[in-house]
């Protein structure tokens, strides 16, 4: 039976009673590029049209800046799902996104010979 906190989509025994790709209406890609650490933030600006509930808990999630794995972790939804969700969001203008604050660059030879340098002499 469903606990009182979690509305009639949850179910103690069963979990989730609603398939996670039910959610998205089956849609796999988002319609933009978000990586799990893209931050995602709501703009203030009210979605028009018939969404759903889980885009309001995303909306409610992304009050302050959070990346989109964080945002999949409080919806207890697999990445791809709130990917589609969000991107749902931001092409209505409800969420603004940022690329993660770090880009990833190979890292230099040598530091890594230094590290490991290192690394012997302590043993």
């Amino acid at each position: 039976m469903a606990t009182a906190g979690d509305g009639p989509w949850l179910d103690d025994a069963a979990g989730r009673l609603v398939r996670p790709f039910t959610v998205s209406n089956g849609r796999t890609e988002p319609s933009i590029a978000l990586d799990l650490m893209s931050q995602v933030r709501a703009t203030g600006v009210v979605p028009l049209g018939d969404l759903g509930p889980e885009h309001a808990q995303a909306l409610d999630v992304c009050r302050a800046p959070v990346p989109v794995a964080e945002v999949a972790a409080q919806l207890k939804l697999p990445a791809v799902v709130t990917k589609v969700l969000l991107s749902d969001l931001v092409d209505c203008g409800a969420l603004t996104t940022k690329p993660p604050a770090f880009h990833h660059t190979p890292t230099d030879r040598s530091l890594l010979e230094a590290v490991l340098d290192g690394l012997r002499r302590q043993l």
